[in-house]
């Protein structure tokens, strides 16, 4: 028996030629394997991803618009206790957005996995908690999930006080993550000479066909660079380097980096900010290298990449904070690929009134969508 998946990450009818041509040729390639034995197994699986490609490089706008759902997913009222669910890292899949996200209380973070359909009814989705995986107790926050095809694994990178990572064969199941693996033997030193009074936090992994980057945040006006080879991938990460600075004090470029490729040549880069009003915000900027210098796109709190001004909500607004965050990724692999029209931004917000301490704050899911584009 010979079983064909074809996962379209991207609608077929909008392939261009070349790709349509890449597909057949693969498609043909599979089951001429599949018809002469040259596979040991007489039944398999054969995905076919078709990548965000020509079609979507057009340019990012100069400015950013959009719409923000209400709040969609919070803590749930269980023996957990959770006060917040915060940092999400998300990707759809076959209509089926897999969600992974900090937990946290007064006693601390960990991690929590769920996912759903509808994305009107995902605070109904059931909640995994991570902490009863192999990932174990303790500190750990801030993942990022992604699929390594080299190695048919998916990814979950997070902090515990180093960066760390998990892997699992099936991304639908919660117990199969294995124990977690640090990236480096401890803290590299010139985040150590760099990092003053702030936290090393919020682990970025993007790759492209040589090498893979590891971008983090210290609380202190530092983006860091670190990478390995693809080859090598987890290991060997290090050559560590401040990527950016921020250019008016710490909040300038605080925290929760992510780091897109756009197509064409281009990566996107957004790093959280806090403003002027205390609220949290993006700021953007692209480069054509991810070991480039990092080129303002929509960078200022009047210009902003995602601000509570150039976000629309439907009636009142139910936070002043867009806050870590992801955009919603329907190409799941090390490359990080989007395609840089109609994007959306799954966030954390939080009621502009509450008072609580910071890890006690009632953060809560929300979405918003871009109602501008160049393409």
């Amino acid at each position: 028996m010979v079983a064909f998946e074809i996962c379209f990450f991207d609608d077929l009818l909008c392939c261009n030629v070349g790709e349509m041509l890449s597909l057949i040729f693969v498609f043909a390639a599979a089951v001429y394997a599949a018809s002469t034995n040259i596979l040991s197994s007489n039944e398999f699986t054969f995905e076919a991803f078709v990548p965000v490609t020509s079609r979507e490089t057009s340019s990012l706008p100069s400015s950013f618009k959009w719409t923000s759902s209400a709040a969609l997913i919070g803590p749930k009222d269980d023996s957990r206790k959770i006060a917040g669910i915060k940092d999400p890292s998300v990707i759809e899949v076959n209509g089926t957005y897999h969600v992974f996200a900090s937990t946290a209380q007064s006693s601390g973070y960990n991690l929590v996995y769920f996912s759903f359909t509808d994305i009107d009814k995902a605070n109904s989705a059931t909640f995994h908690y991570l902490d009863q995986t192999p990932i174990g107790t303790g500190y750990r926050a801030a993942p990022q999930i992604f699929h390594f095809q080299p190695q048919s694994l998916w990814y979950l990178v997070y902090q515990n006080g180093n960066a760390a990572y998990s892997t699992n064969k099936d991304i639908n199941n919660p117990a199969g993550w294995t124990a977690g693996t640090n990236f480096f033997s401890s803290e590299p030193s010139i985040i150590s000479q760099n990092i003053g009074s702030g936290y090393w936090v919020d682990m970025w992994t993007i790759c492209n066909t040589s090498d893979c980057y590891l971008f983090s945040s210290d609380d202190n006006g530092h983006l860091y660079r670190s990478s390995t080879s693809l080859s090598s991938f987890p290991k060997g990460m290090g050559n560590t380097v401040i990527a950016k600075s921020g250019d008016s004090g710490k909040n300038s470029l605080f925290e929760a980096s992510c780091v897109y490729n756009v197509g064409g040549g281009q990566y996107l880069l957004i790093v959280e900010a806090i403003g002027s009003d205390g609220n949290r915000y993006f700021r953007s900027w692209t480069s054509t290298s991810l070991s480039g210098t990092w080129i303002a796109l929509a960078d200022s709190q009047t210009n902003p990449f995602a601000r509570s001004n150039n976000v629309v909500f439907s009636g009142t607004a139910w936070t002043k904070s867009i806050s870590h965050g992801e955009m919603v990724r329907t190409q799941p692999d090390q490359t990080m690929t989007i395609a840089p029209c109609d994007l959306r931004f799954l966030y954390q917000g939080v009621d502009p009134s509450s008072s609580a301490s910071y890890n006690t704050l009632p953060w809560k899911l929300g979405l918003i969508t871009q109602t501008n584009q160049a393409c």
